[in-house]
């Protein structure tokens, strides 16, 4: 999987759970400040790329995903580690 098709996939999952644009959806924007994202909101886009990627995201990694680039580098690393955990 490509740090481009995780993009892809987390752009069109904030997009939707927030109802913005996707051209909103940036590498840098802020789900809060830029978005308008509030707790519950961020609650949800959690579980929604939970189940996007068949991961578990824990609650002290998730306080700290304010942005798709943040999302994007914890989505790869969890890949990696159910990775090494299946060989």
């Amino acid at each position: 999987m490509t740090e481009e098709n995780i993009f892809n996939r987390v752009q069109k999952i904030v997009a939707q759970q927030l109802g913005v644009d996707e051209s909103q959806v940036t590498e840098e924007a802020n789900f809060a400040d830029d978005l308008g994202a509030d707790s519950l909101d961020t609650v949800e886009l959690v579980m929604a790329i939970e189940e996007e990627f068949c991961i578990e995201i824990p609650d002290e990694d998730a306080e700290k995903i304010a942005t798709l680039k943040q999302a994007i580098a914890f989505i790869e690393y969890a890949i990696k580690v159910k990775a090494k955990k299946n060989n």
